[in-house]
């Protein structure tokens, strides 16, 4: 027996608080939630980066909270291939040029090892979705088109054409659909789509007529090749706009969820008028969310060129940390790079410490929240014990002075003299995989300015000059308690900050030896640059 919403304590994450919502939601409108399917669009146009990953993730999240309330869930991913080229991506060949306009699923793939290039872009965002567990239904847009998928919708949406129009001018002053039809063809001589435009539409027939006049296409004039034809929209020679488009896959596929990016905000609303008064079935429950942008603060995007792939991150870092950037939070915008990756990296470690009751939190809401978190990163399947964690910033600085021919047994056996693990396990072999190609990528971490007290920066200084002339591991040791003294620091409070600035962490290998073993020079600058 299902249970109730009332009845679900859930984890206390936003997740589980929008699949309560959605199950109240549907329960208001009285459908039958026999299966409660959610949808993430896939852009087939550009080289997927973190953000085209994140809504697939993040509608997967919805799909486990669902199934975990018992009631069955499908994640559908809809691969928006019937979509025509409108830039050249930066970074591929300026050859495409030619292909502005052709849908991506009829350009030929430049890199030759797919079927098309709208294939070899979704094969990409598929892998990650693969490499990260994610599981999915895959649905090719052009294969929908030809395929029948959407013809119910797409005859209600074009017998009723004049009243879209109209609401399209009315909600956001867009006067184009007043005199177009919401629908592409593709023109039969140029096999392009966006150039033609569809003026009338023949229901008896069951045909569109158009003329090849040229468009704007990705904010470029593209002339049309003046051809006057037909289109049988139940043959897949066309699809549908935009702004209609998202409410005919809800209504066919039967959606019930689907979260969008602020930056289509325009075409969801209408898609969400067209699904409830033209189509009369009701849109899915919306969770809007913001971009990732890069450091200067423009929006990731394959078009702009800063593109940053869930493949580079699964170059350095696992994929539950991955999957945590995707689960924290929905909200707000957030600046990314590379050099966040060691951050969540280390984040996930204490999530699970937490989840383990290596560390205690006090608020059994926060301590509800966090426990919850790590479940959904690990796709409700989490461990049954702990790994050893080891800083990722200590793991670089090893993995940056081990030969490179034999890095992992360099590792390991350092980690071994440490007594920081007993013995080697997949994920810390993985783990060490990560920090060398981030070695051999970049050889250091970012290094995060700390505050520092007056006195604890005269002793940083008279450390690293220290360490510069001892050789001996020991000395080094006890010298850390001797400076802490002389300058009314508590050494543990010395050694913790020491610990921080050169591993990220608060506690680590006995200092002396760890000092030794990377480098008398290398620590005394790293210390250095703290105080300067």
């Amino acid at each position: 027996m299902e249970k109730g919403p009332a009845e679900i304590i859930g984890r206390g994450t936003w997740i589980d608080n929008v699949a309560k919502r959605i199950v109240e939601r549907e329960d208001r409108l009285k459908r039958s939630k026999e299966v409660l399917r959610v949808e993430s669009g896939i852009g087939a146009s550009g080289i997927p980066h973190i953000g085209s990953l994140s809504d697939a993730v993040r509608a997967y999240g919805m799909k486990l909270a669902l199934e975990d309330m018992d009631y069955k869930s499908e994640l559908v991913a809809f691969s928006d291939d019937m979509d025509g080229l409108r830039k050249v991506p930066s970074g591929l060949p300026e050859d495409l040029s030619r292909f502005i306009g052709t849908p991506v699923s009829m350009i030929p793939d430049p890199f030759k090892c797919h079927s098309s290039y709208g294939d070899h872009m979704s094969s990409l965002l598929r892998e990650a979705l693969d490499r990260c567990d994610i599981e999915y239904r895959f649905q090719s847009g052009s294969e929908a088109y030809r395929s029948g998928l959407l013809n119910e919708q797409m005859t209600i949406l074009l017998e009723k054409s004049d009243a879209i129009g109209r609401k399209i001018a009315e909600m956001l002053g867009q006067k184009k659909f007043e005199k177009a039809l919401p629908y592409f063809p593709l023109c039969d001589r140029c096999n392009r789509i966006y150039v033609a435009e569809a003026y009338d539409y023949l229901q008896d027939e069951e045909k569109v007529l158009y003329k090849c006049n040229g468009s704007e296409i990705g904010g470029k004039r593209v002339e049309g090749c003046k051809y006057e034809g037909e289109a049988m929209v139940k043959n897949g020679e066309g699809k549908l706009s935009w702004k209609v488009e998202f409410a005919a896959r809800w209504s066919a596929l039967d959606i019930r969820f689907e979260a969008y990016g602020k930056d289509i905000a325009d075409s969801v609303k209408v898609n969400d008028w067209v699904s409830d008064n033209i189509l009369k079935f009701p849109h899915p429950y919306h969770v809007k969310y913001e971009m990732f942008l890069d450091k200067s603060g423009k929006k990731i995007s394959k078009s702009l060129g800063n593109v940053f792939t869930p493949q580079t991150w699964l170059r350095y870092g696992s994929p539950q940390s991955l999957l945590l950037l995707m689960f924290k939070r929905v909200a707000g915008s957030r600046n990314l790079s590379v050099d966040d990756i060691p951050s969540y990296m280390d984040e996930y470690d204490m999530l699970e410490d937490v989840y383990f009751g290596r560390v205690k939190i006090e608020n059994p809401s926060k301590l509800r929240k966090l426990r919850g978190l790590y479940e959904y990163v690990n796709l409700l399947k989490p461990k049954e014990k702990p790994d050893p964690h080891i800083p990722y910033k200590m793991l670089v600085q090893m993995a940056s002075i081990a030969p490179e021919t034999s890095r992992l047994d360099y590792i390991l056996n350092r980690l071994y003299s440490y007594k920081m693990v007993k013995e080697s396990t997949p994920d810390l072999v993985k783990r060490i995989e990560f920090v060398s190609n981030w070695a051999e990528d970049f050889r250091v971490v970012e290094k995060k300015k700390l505050a520092l007290t007056e006195d604890e920066k005269i002793a940083l200084r008279e450390l690293a000059e220290l360490i510069k002339k001892v050789e001996d591991a020991e000395k080094i040791q006890t010298k850390v308690f001797e400076l802490a003294r002389r300058h009314r620091i508590e050494p543990p409070i010395l050694f913790r900050t020491v610990y921080q600035i050169l591993i990220g962490s608060e506690r680590g290998p006995r200092l002396g030896r760890y000092i030794v073993d990377i480098g008398r020079e290398e620590v005394a600058r790293i210390l250095l640059e703290q105080v300067r």
